[in-house]
C-alpha cells in the first residue's frame, strides 16, 4: 500500500534529521514538522507496525533500512522534480522547491522514471544534493563547510545544507553559483565573516552563510 501524502512528509523529514546511526528523537521530528507531539508519536506508532522505525518509549527513533528506503524514495521524487523544471523549463534554482513540494505525492513510478530518463539520469540535484537511485540508494559525498576553510584555500562550491528560497535568491545575488571555484582571502576574526574571490570579484558572506555552503577541495 502507497503511503499517504502525512506519511510521505514525515518519511522525507526523517530523511533530513536522522543522524550517523539513523536515529532522531520524537522531539526533533515534531518541531521540525511543526506538528504536536501526540500526533507525531501516533504516525511513529504506525510507522513502527509498518518496520520503517523501531519505536520505544522515551528512546530516540531508529529509522530501519525499511524506512530509510522509502524516505529517500520520496526525496528521490522530490530532487528530480527539482532537476527537471531547472533544466527543461528554466526556473530559477530558487523558485522550484515549492512546487516539488506537490509533485513529490504524484504515486506513479513511471513518471518519475520517465522524467529521470528526459534528464539522462542525473546524480545531483540543482542545489548539488545527490538523487536517490531506483532502489533508495544515495552517493556519499566528502564535502566540508566553507566555513571550515582556511585563508588562500582554493575550493569548488559544490552543495548546500540548506535550499530555503531566501537564502537561494541571497546567493544568486552575489553571482555564487554551484560549481563556482572559491578563493577565501580573509576571515574576520570578530564575527568570523568571509571575504571570498569568485569571477574575478569579491564578495563577503556572513559566518551564517558560509556554515550553509558545502564545498570541495
Amino acid at each position: 500500500m502507497k503511503a499517504t501524502l502525512t506519511e510521505e512528509n514525515y518519511l522525507k523529514a526523517l530523511f533530513h534529521l536522522v543522524d550517523s546511526e539513523n536515529k532522531v528523537t520524537i522531539n526533533e521530528l515534531s518541531k521540525f514538522l511543526n506538528v504536536k507531539m501526540p500526533s507525531t508519536n501516533n504516525m511513529m506508532k504506525k510507522f513502527a507496525e509498518k518496520n520503517w522505525v523501531i519505536y520505544e518509549t522515551y528512546k530516540p527513533l531508529t529509522v530501519t533500512s525499511s524506512g530509510m528506503r522509502e524516505a529517500a524514495l520520496v526525496v528521490r521524487k522530490h530532487r528530480l522534480t527539482e532537476m527537471f523544471l531547472v533544466q527543461k523549463m528554466n526556473f530559477g534554482w530558487e523558485n522550484v522547491h515549492e512546487i516539488a513540494e506537490q509533485l513529490e505525492h504524484v504515486h506513479s513510478q513511471v513518471f518519475f522514471d520517465k522524467m529521470d530518463e528526459i534528464l539522462d539520469f542525473p546524480k545531483y540535484d540543482p542545489h548539488g544534493e545527490p538523487i536517490p537511485d531506483k532502489k533508495g540508494n544515495i552517493i556519499a559525498q566528502d564535502l566540508l563547510q566553507l566555513s571550515n576553510c582556511a585563508v588562500g584555500e582554493r575550493v569548488i562550491f559544490t552543495s548546500l545544507t540548506l535550499s530555503d528560497d531566501g537564502f537561494l535568491t541571497y546567493l544568486t545575488d552575489k553571482n555564487l553559483l554551484l560549481n563556482t571555484e572559491i578563493l577565501v582571502l580573509k576571515i574576520e576574526n570578530f564575527d568570523k565573516s568571509m571575504t571570498i574571490e569568485i569571477n574575478n570579484s569579491k564578495e563577503i558572506l556572513s559566518r551564517q552563510a558560509t556554515e550553509k555552503i558545502l564545498v570541495k577541495k
